[in-house]
C-alpha cells in the first residue's frame, strides 16, 4: 500500500470508526424498539434537507446546510415520535412510507438538475473515501456530545429520536444513507441473541468491516460505501453463524 492509498484510507478508516461508536448502541436501540426502518427515514429526511440547500444554491454556506440538514431530521424525528405513540400497531408501516415520501421527495427536487445522478449516488453511497480533517473533527465532536447525553441522561420517545436524528445527520454526510444504515442495523442483528458480551463483538464486526471493505475499494478500485456494506454484511452473516454453531455445542 502506498503513501496516497494510506491518505486516503485512514481518514475513511477514522470516519467509520466515528459512526460506528454512536450507531451500534443507537442500532441496539432501534432494535429493541422494533422501529428497524427509523433509521432509514431520519437518514433519508435529513438528505432531503441537503438536496434543498443544493436547490437553493446554499453549499457555499456550510453552517446553514447544517441548520437546515438538521432541521429536517429532527422534524423527521418528531414524526416518528408521533407514529410511536398514535400507531404503535402500524409503525413500521408509517416509517417505511415516510423513508419512500422522503426519498421521492429528492429525486423531485434534483429532477431538473443537470447533475442530479451524481448528487443522489452521493447522497447514497456516500463519499468516504473523501472525508477531510475538518469533518472528523466536527464529526468527533458531535459524538462526544452524544455519547454523554446517552449515557447520563434518561432520554423520552422523543429525546431518543431528537438524538438519534442529530447522529444520523452527521453521518450520513460523512458516509451516505447505506452504510449509516449498515452501521446501525448489521453490528445489532448479528449480535441480537448474545446474553453477554454483546457490545464487543457488535464494534468488532463494525470494525472489521470498514477496515476490510476500505482494503477490497483501494485493490480492486470498487466504491468505497458499497464495498464496506458488504464486508460488513459478509462479517455479520459469518460471526452470527460461528456464534449460534458455539451456542449449539455448549
Amino acid at each position: 500500500m502506498n503513501s496516497i492509498e494510506l491518505d486516503i484510507l485512514l481518514p475513511a478508516f477514522l470516519a467509520g470508526l466515528l459512526v460506528l461508536a454512536t450507531h451500534i448502541p443507537l442500532g441496539m436501540k432501534i432494535m429493541e424498539r422494533g422501529v428497524i426502518f427509523a433509521d432509514l427515514a431520519v437518514a433519508q429526511m435529513a438528505g432531503l434537507g441537503i438536496v434543498l440547500t443544493g436547490l437553493l444554491e446554499l453549499t457555499d454556506q456550510p453552517l446553514l446546510v447544517q441548520g437546515i440538514a438538521v432541521l429536517s431530521a429532527l422534524c423527521g424525528a418528531a414524526l416518528l415520535t408521533w407514529i410511536e405513540r398514535n400507531l404503535p400497531e402500524v409503525k413500521e408501516a408509517c416509517i417505511g412510507l415516510t423513508f419512500v415520501l422522503a426519498a421521492s421527495g429528492s429525486i423531485l427536487l434534483m429532477s431538473r438538475d443537470i447533475h442530479a445522478g451524481e448528487h443522489l449516488k452521493d447522497l447514497l453511497a456516500g463519499q468516504i473515501l473523501w472525508v477531510n480533517p475538518t469533518q472528523l473533527l466536527a464529526t468527533a465532536l458531535l459524538s462526544a456530545a452524544l455519547l454523554f447525553v446517552w449515557r447520563w441522561k434518561q432520554l423520552s420517545h422523543s429525546g431518543f429520536y431528537a438524538l438519534f436524528a442529530l447522529a444520523v445527520t452527521a453521518s450520513v454526510q460523512l458516509v451516505g444513507v447505506y452504510l449509516v444504515f449498515a452501521s446501525l442495523i448489521v453490528p445489532a442483528l448479528a449480535t441480537y441473541r448474545m446474553q453477554t458480551g454483546r457490545t464487543g463483538y457488535a464494534f468488532a464486526i463494525g470494525i472489521t468491516g470498514y477496515a476490510i471493505g476500505l482494503l477490497l475499494s483501494a485493490r480492486f478500485d470498487l466504491p468505497g460505501g458499497a464495498a464496506i456494506v458488504w464486508a460488513m454484511a459478509l462479517v455479520g452473516g459469518i460471526t452470527a453463524l460461528l456464534l449460534n454453531a458455539h451456542r449449539k455445542l455448549n
